[in-house]
C-alpha cells in the first residue's frame, strides 16, 4: 500500500493518502481547500487515480477540499449519514466495508467529539479523526458532543483492537505522528491508565474550552462539501 501523511500547519491537520499499488486508486482522508493543488500534484507524481475523500468528522477549524476534489477529479466524497452533510456522495454508517483497489476500509462510528465522527480501520492501522488523539482526544462540548458517548466509543471500538495497531489522529500539536492502541489506552491523558466513564467525563466537562472561533464560517462551508468557500480563500485557523 502507498501510505502518505500530510500535514497542514496552520491547524495542524493530517491529512492521509492511501494507494493501492495494484490498480492505482487512491483515497484521501480529512482534506484541506488550500492544500487541493498539492494533492492533486502528488496524485499525479505517484500516478494514483482518486476513488474518495473520506472525512472523520464535520470539520469546525478547517475547510474541506471534498467539493473541490470532486469538481477537478470526479471522486466521491464519504462522510457519516448524521454529519449533517447531504452534500455527500456516500452516506455511511457503523461497519460499512469500502474497496479501494485492494484497501479495504472498515468504517467505525465513533461519536462524541460530534454526533457523527467517524474512524477509518485499515490494516495495521486506525485512522481517528478527532475522536482520539495521542495522548488526548476532540472536545465534547459542540456539534451535538457528548463525553460519555466519546469515552463508550473509544472503549469499545478503538482500544478493542489490537494492541499493535497504530494510531493516525487527524490533528497533532506537540509534533507527534503516530501512536499505537497499546500505548493510548495505558498512557492517554484523558482516556488511558483505567480511568473511568466517570472520570473521562469530569475532565471534559471543566476543560473550559472557548467557543470555537471559526465554527460558524467552516460549518455551514463543510456541510456543503466545501464549496461555500471559494478556492483561493485562506485556510481557516482555529483559535
Amino acid at each position: 500500500m502507498i501510505f502518505r501523511q500530510l500535514f497542514e500547519t496552520k491547524t495542524s491537520t493530517y491529512t492521509y493518502l492511501l494507494g493501492c499499488e495494484r490498480t492505482g486508486k487512491a483515497l484521501l482522508i480529512d482534506t484541506v481547500l488550500s492544500k487541493v493543488d498539492q494533492y492533486i500534484d502528488l496524485l499525479n507524481d505517484l500516478g494514483l487515480e482518486l476513488v474518495y475523500t473520506m472525512e472523520t468528522h464535520v470539520h469546525a477549524d478547517h475547510i474541506t477540499g471534498a467539493g473541490l476534489l470532486r469538481e477537478k477529479l470526479h471522486s466521491k466524497s464519504i462522510v457519516h449519514r448524521d454529519a449533517g452533510a447531504m452534500c455527500a456522495d456516500l452516506l455511511v454508517t457503523d461497519g460499512v466495508l469500502l474497496q479501494v483497489g485492494d484497501i479495504e476500509i472498515k468504517v467505525l462510528h465513533t461519536a462524541g467529539h460530534t454526533s457523527g465522527c467517524l474512524s477509518f480501520y485499515v490494516g495495521d492501522r486506525v485512522f481517528t479523526g478527532d475522536a482520539l488523539f495521542i495522548n488526548g482526544c476532540g472536545r465534547t462540548d459542540f456539534q451535538e458532543g457528548d463525553a460519555g458517548t466519546l469515552y463508550d466509543n473509544i472503549h469499545q471500538k478503538l482500544f478493542t483492537l489490537p494492541g499493535d495497531t497504530l494510531v493516525y489522529p487527524g490533528h497533532d500539536y506537540n509534533g507527534n505522528t503516530v501512536s499505537t492502541i497499546k500505548q493510548e489506552v495505558a498512557k492517554n491523558a484523558r482516556l488511558g491508565g483505567g480511568k473511568t466513564r466517570d472520570e473521562f467525563i469530569e475532565i471534559m466537562n471543566n476543560l473550559n474550552l472557548p467557543y470555537p472561533k471559526f465554527i460558524d464560517e467552516a460549518l455551514p462551508a463543510n456541510q456543503e462539501c466545501g464549496q461555500l468557500a471559494d478556492e483561493q480563500d485562506e485556510v481557516i485557523i482555529q483559535g
